[in-house]
């Protein structure tokens, strides 16, 4: 049985394959590999306190947005 081609791949089509072949370190490591070459998340330092998030907005504009409900038409 051939592998499919990881790198042709849609993020969501490898995220799927990745979950239903858990096993599989090849397909692993193209999704990060994937991942990372999207860069879609905020790098920020350590916080001290939670009161830190007030200096970081962009991060918590981006938590936000992941955070909100998906409008689900019937």
């Amino acid at each position: 049985m051939s592998k499919p081609n990881f790198q042709a791949m849609s993020h969501k089509d490898l995220q799927a394959y990745v979950l239903a072949h858990r096993h599989d370190q090849e397909a692993f490591y193209a999704y990060v590999d994937k991942l990372n070459a999207e860069a879609s998340w905020v790098e920020m330092p350590f916080l001290e306190s939670p009161e830190d998030l007030e200096n970081y907005p962009e991060f918590l504009e981006h938590v936000r947005k992941g955070s909100e409900p998906k409008d689900k038409a019937v």
